[in-house]
């Protein structure tokens, strides 16, 4: 389990930079980092959770995610100051908008088709 939970640390390292870099550069669609975020999400809930099965996991990324893209309609000044900071609005994000939802169930399942993908060997063991 051990080789697995490095793995999953590996790939959501990988997710991270490439969530940063979309952001630095203007080209890449802002989207494309949303996708990322889930992916993320999801590669870190792997890692705690390795022996989870694969819905369990979808299901408590798509909460978390939702969970945070619909944190975004409450404005409070608290809040609003966590969001401010670099850290705060890459974990919170700042504005809602109901196409996020589309990118993070996206991102989701692009990261439930790596899981099958690099870790069927992993998968059928259990």
């Amino acid at each position: 389990m051990t080789r697995l939970r490095v793995k999953y640390f590996l790939l959501t390292c990988v997710i991270v930079v490439l969530g940063l870099l979309s952001r630095k550069f203007t080209v890449v669609p802002l989207w494309v980092g949303d996708v990322l975020w889930a992916t993320m999400i999801y590669f870190i809930l792997r890692f705690f959770y390795p022996r989870s099965s694969i819905q369990k996991i979808t299901l408590i990324s798509i909460i978390i995610s939702y969970a945070i893209e619909f944190s975004q309609l409450y404005k409070a000044p608290w809040i609003d100051n966590m969001r401010d900071t670099f850290f705060g609005r890459m974990i919170l994000g700042e504005t809602f908008f109901w196409g996020d939802l589309v990118s993070y169930t996206a991102g989701i399942l692009i990261g439930i088709a790596i899981d099958r993908i690099l870790f069927k060997q992993y998968l059928l063991k259990r």
